[in-house]
């Protein structure tokens, strides 16, 4: 699932995406986070309907909740065990959500080396 979540903000051009597993942290209350950026509202809204296109597109999968897609400061995707972070940049500096979870293993993700990655395993099916 995490997999197609960041196809969906990397076919928006969402900034900085950075996921953090939280399966090993008591009493969180989903495994993983996603976090990325946008630029505007539109921007942002763009993306959190990218991610549920490609997650409902590749694995038929739906979110639970999606909350913020009004004013498109703050976008939230639940998927239950993974929940999708879409922010406007000064929201995300105000908030700072990597910091407040830095417990879990964050793991930043760098477009050229995933598209690479996820190149080479198409090709190799």
């Amino acid at each position: 699932m995490i997999e197609s979540i960041i196809r969906g903000i990397l076919e928006k051009k969402g900034h900085e995406i950075v996921c953090i597993d939280l399966s090993r942290v008591e009493n969180a209350a989903c495994h993983f986070f996603v976090i990325c950026h946008g630029e505007s509202n539109t921007q942002v809204g763009a993306i959190a309907e990218s991610v549920e296109r490609e997650t409902a597109g590749n694995l038929n999968i739906r979110p639970f909740a999606v909350e913020g897609m009004g004013n498109a400061e703050w976008v939230l995707l639940d998927y239950g065990n993974a929940v999708v972070h879409i922010f406007q940049k000064p929201f995300r500096s105000h908030y700072k959500l990597e910091e407040l979870w830095a417990n879990g293993s964050v793991t930043h993700i760098n477009e050229l080396d995933f598209a690479s990655k996820h190149e080479r395993f198409t090709s190799e099916q």
